[in-house]
């Protein structure tokens, strides 16, 4: 299924009066949001999502949940494998990447800055295409960190063309959902100090092959709109 732009506005009724009319069509046409699904979940809907596995699978399945009618579960046990999708939002139009999770156990006092304890219960990330010069392809990680503040920001411990945002820290809202909403694009400026290039996917991965843990998590929908 191509994903659409949708725009979450309703036309008025034709008023009696034209002036009235215009005004309430200027009104409306302020209020509408653009808006980019990149994950339907909640519409039990797995279309378009390919699998990447690193090391064994992580487990995704959908389930249902009470309060978003369907979730995607992922199961880690020692594994790293990842859910992607080939998307290229308009960072100009819509910036603004919306989705929520849950985790239900965090994975120690492993240090996410080496490669050693580079495992996370949850994340989401945005892949900007590097053209021709795919040496040149980066990553914005956003991840539910074990251990680091919420707002902190580092290199991956793999490669400097990926950063790490973290998002969600810490045990207090463990078993919670929490929503989110990050500017892609004023995180890009500030991360690589450019201009993003073209968005060519968005994935999200549950894993634990460092540590060898095992952990649960829960993904709600994700999309891209032109407002917070």
């Amino acid at each position: 299924m191509t994903a659409l732009p949708l725009h979450r506005c309703s036309i008025p009724p034709r008023p009696l009066i034209r002036v009235a009319g215009i005004l309430l069509a200027l009104v409306a046409g302020v209020a509408c949001a653009e808006r980019l699904d990149v994950g339907l979940f909640s519409r039990g809907s797995l279309d378009a999502w390919e699998t990447e596995s690193f090391v064994g699978h992580t487990r995704y399945r959908l389930e249902a949940d009470p309060a978003h009618g369907s979730v995607l579960r992922a199961n880690s046990q020692a594994s790293a494998s990842g859910l992607f999708r080939r998307i290229s939002p308009d960072l100009a139009r819509t910036p603004w990447l919306h989705w929520s999770w849950k985790v239900d156990s965090l994975l120690g006092n492993a240090d996410e800055r080496s490669k050693d304890g580079d495992d996370y219960a949850a994340r989401i990330y945005v892949v900007f295409s590097g053209g021709l010069l795919f040496w040149n392809t980066r990553a914005i990680n956003y991840v539910w960190s074990g251990n680091q503040a919420v707002g902190t920001e580092w290199p991956n411990a793999y490669t400097a063309n990926a950063r790490m945002i973290a998002v969600q820290s810490g045990a207090e809202h463990l078993g919670q959902w929490q929503k989110e909403v990050r500017d892609v694009r004023a995180d890009y400026r500030r991360l690589f100090a450019e201009e993003p290039g073209r968005v060519s996917a968005v994935a999200l991965m549950t894993d634990t092959d460092n540590t060898g843990r095992s952990v649960q998590a829960w993904y709600g929908d994700i999309w891209f709109s032109s407002q917070p």
